[in-house]
């Protein structure tokens, strides 16, 4: 781990309550009304070339809520060599809206500079964890900032995988220092998709590294349940949330629900639902014993 990159345990991560995703359907609502919302999280990719509206917009909502930066191209796990004209466009980003932190997916996205708009399995195994490592320090370093990086969800799995995901996931965040965005939806979706206990996944996870949890609704194809950010939360998903507020406090929490989008009052609703059951869990805001796992 690169020794200037300070590692930040749970508490150390800022607890900032429940948000929900900034979405261009919201834009007016967002900025005529101020809604009572913890907090937003921005898809990094869609400001990130952005000198019209859309940045306007991110500004003025900074000025007024807690933001965070999430981006879905980072391609961490690629063996293509890192993208410096994207990371110079994500930290020119970051340095101007200076987020709560910067996060992206434990995934690749492409291979010899094809972006395949897609977030694809890594094989859980030592070189590949090796890899993916060295790579989050480089980024982290270029940043100036420790990320997280969120678990995805997943409908294959690697033959040569030698450890479950939730003992790859964590053991990336203790080479490099990087943080875990939890998403408890992929979790589940994971688990029934591959037969796992899905509390057995928040039993690996070091409790310590986890900084943010996402909470989101999938579709069932009959086979196996899709990732698809169209629906509420179902309550099988809510019941991970209680397990994990429990295990390690009032970690903050976003509602995501991009596909479908309803009305932002809609989304406000399943923000406030989280935002109980934090609350009635974790009364006290350093609740939770965030070494566990």
């Amino acid at each position: 781990m690169n020794e200037s990159m300070e590692f930040r345990g749970a508490g150390d991560w800022p607890r900032l309550g429940v948000g929900v995703g900034l979405r261009s359907d919201h834009y007016e609502t967002i900025l005529r009304d101020r809604p009572p919302m913890d907090w937003f999280e921005a898809i990094s990719e869609n400001f990130m070339d952005s000198h019209g509206r859309p940045l306007e917009v991110l500004e003025q909502v900074r000025r007024r809520y807690p933001v965070v930066l999430h981006g879905v191209s980072l391609s961490i796990g690629s063996t293509d060599p890192l993208d410096r004209r994207y990371l110079e466009r994500l930290k020119g980003l970051a340095d101007r809206i200076q987020p709560a932190w910067v996060s992206d997916h434990l995934c690749w996205t492409g291979v010899e500079g094809e972006n395949l708009h897609d977030l694809l399995p890594l094989p859980f195994t030592e070189g590949a964890l090796r890899h993916v490592a060295e790579r989050v320090e480089q980024v982290q370093t270029f940043l100036g900032r420790p990320i997280l990086l969120e678990n995805v969800s997943t409908y294959v799995t690697c033959r040569d995988s030698t450890m479950p995901e939730w003992t790859f996931l964590t053991e990336v965040a203790r080479r490099s220092g990087c943080g875990i965005l939890l998403d408890l939806n992929n979790i589940y979706v994971n688990a029934v998709n591959h037969r796992f206990d899905p509390i057995a996944y928040l039993d690996g996870v070091e409790g310590a590294r986890v900084g943010q949890f996402h909470l989101a609704g999938h579709t069932h194809r009959g086979a196996f349940l899709f990732d698809t950010h169209s629906t509420p939360v179902i309550e099988a998903v809510w019941a991970l949330y209680r397990e994990g507020l429990k295990r390690w406090g009032p970690v903050s929490t976003l509602i995501e629900w991009d596909e479908d989008i309803p009305p932002f009052e809609r989304l406000a609703e399943e923000a406030r639902t989280a935002r109980t059951i934090q609350q009635t869990l974790c009364p006290n805001p350093i609740c939770g014993n965030s070494n566990a796992g």
